[in-house]
């Protein structure tokens, strides 16, 4: 893999993406196993300086505006759709707020050996990210351990190449004979699961879905508690968190259950329904 598109979205998060950006550089230097390496960012309505920021610090970064509704998913398509215009050898998808560690692309380049070698055909490799105060693990892959329940493991790095069934795009290397084959992220998404969708269809099409070796770089969980003070708010706040893209996301969430475990699609639908009009019953039964 010697030419890569690095795939970038954000939104008012300026120091973060900037820092990003600079370990991504950082690590491209470091490594002798990429001959080019361009970056594509759709800046979602930034109104915090991001993109001029960018443009100062890194003149050579291709800059997709978008219209401030595209959320993850479509901000990331937007940035993929715009790559497509080139060729690469390699897609890779990053969160803006992932700083990069030096080791990044090789880990992620010795795992596409490894595919090849091991399997006989290319993968989706993911870097596992560590929080950088406490060094515990934050995004990486996962195993489904119950597909009734929907029961996930989240995978650490243990020095060797392990496979999942999910993936957190926090840091996904994707090379181009695998969107060749299953395109790019799905539409219908909004913030979130587009990356589950991605790798649950590798996996459906014999594809691998490998967690490289080690950490490739540190990243804060930030997701939120949506169920704290759940009960106290009105029920159009309520509803308002079920339905928001960086809320619960049940229309996303839907589609996701309907598309891959269609038996727990009525109890998804029904439950979104309950905890609508009886949270304080929802959470005493599921959130305790």
């Amino acid at each position: 893999m010697k030419k890569v598109a690095a795939l970038y979205t954000c939104h008012n998060r300026k120091e973060k993406t900037l820092n990003s950006i600079r370990s991504l550089r950082e690590a491209y230097t470091f490594s002798n196993k990429i001959d080019s390496l361009d970056v594509y960012l759709t800046d979602d309505g930034s109104t915090d300086g991001t993109s001029e920021a960018i443009k100062i610090f890194f003149p050579d970064v291709i800059i997709i505006k978008g219209s401030g509704n595209l959320f993850w998913t479509e901000g990331m398509r937007s940035s993929w759709k715009e790559a497509l215009k080139k060729e690469y050898d390699a897609f890779l998808l990053l969160n803006d707020d992932v700083e990069l560690y030096k080791n990044m692309f090789d880990e992620l380049l010795e795992g596409h050996q490894y595919c090849i070698d091991t399997f006989g055909k290319s993968g989706i490799y993911l870097g596992a990210t560590e929080d950088k105060t406490s060094n515990k693990l934050t995004y990486s892959g996962s195993i489904i351990t119950n597909k009734f329940l929907y029961k996930r493991k989240r995978l650490a790095p243990n020095g060797q190449y392990q496979r999942c069934h999910l993936g957190n795009a926090n840091i996904m290397l994707v090379p181009s004979s695998i969107v060749e084959h299953i395109g790019i992220l799905s539409t219908g998404y909004s913030h979130g699961m587009a990356d589950y969708d991605y790798t649950l269809t590798a996996n459906s099409n014999g594809i691998p879905v490998l967690i490289a070796k080690n950490f490739c770089g540190h990243c804060v969980n930030d997701h939120k508690d949506h169920y704290e003070g759940f009960i106290n708010k009105s029920f159009e706040e309520r509803k308002k968190v079920i339905n928001s893209p960086t809320g619960l996301a049940l229309n996303s969430y839907k589609i996701y259950m309907r598309k891959f475990f269609p038996y727990r699609y009525p109890f998804v639908t029904f439950f979104g329904w309950f905890k609508l009009y009886f949270p304080k019953t929802y959470i005493s039964l599921f959130k305790k």
